[in-house]
């Protein structure tokens, strides 16, 4: 039997680019993104135990680091929120998509969206179907069509007018 610490590191090297993912959409500062990763991963740790279902490790790590970041959002008064869609690729080199002009403009119009919307179009750009982003998020499937129907539109008039 393999000792926990090596099975919680096998998981957060296959896992850690969904951590990024979040800080890209949550945070714009390096110094942010690397403070709230820290945290993820320490949450993570503490809540490993528990995690039952093998399967679902992707939306058990989407899950932690959205309601952490969500946390440190609402704990640091600094983040102030208003109210054709470029894919998020699925690449481990995060800092190479910052600088992509495309990637850039779909982050700067979901920066404009609220937590729990920045949330949710994370997860449909990442094909989480409609059930699977709701058990994350904690809203009805169907709320979450709703909601990802108004978003798109959303997106596209923010990136319209890029």
């Amino acid at each position: 039997m393999k000792p926990v610490n090596e099975d919680f590191l096998r998981i957060l090297s296959q896992y850690q680019g969904i951590i990024h993912k979040v800080n890209l959409i949550y945070f714009r500062t390096l110094e942010d993104k690397k403070d709230n990763f820290q945290e993820v991963i320490y949450q993570l740790w503490k809540s490993f135990p528990s995690l039952k279902d093998g399967s679902k490790i992707g939306s058990w790590i989407y899950a932690v680091a959205i309601n952490v970041s969500i946390s440190k959002i609402r704990k640091d008064s600094k983040y102030v929120f208003t109210d054709a869609i470029p894919e998020i690729p699925h690449t481990d080199n995060i800092d190479k998509l910052e600088h992509d002009l495309d990637f850039r403009h779909l982050l700067d119009a979901i920066h404009h969206f609220n937590k729990t919307d920045k949330s949710i179009m994370l997860l449909y750009l990442e094909e989480y179907s409609y059930s699977e982003i709701a058990e994350i998020i904690g809203i009805s499937a169907s709320h979450v069509g709703v909601k990802i129907h108004r978003l798109i539109g959303r997106l596209q008039k923010l990136l319209k007018d890029k």
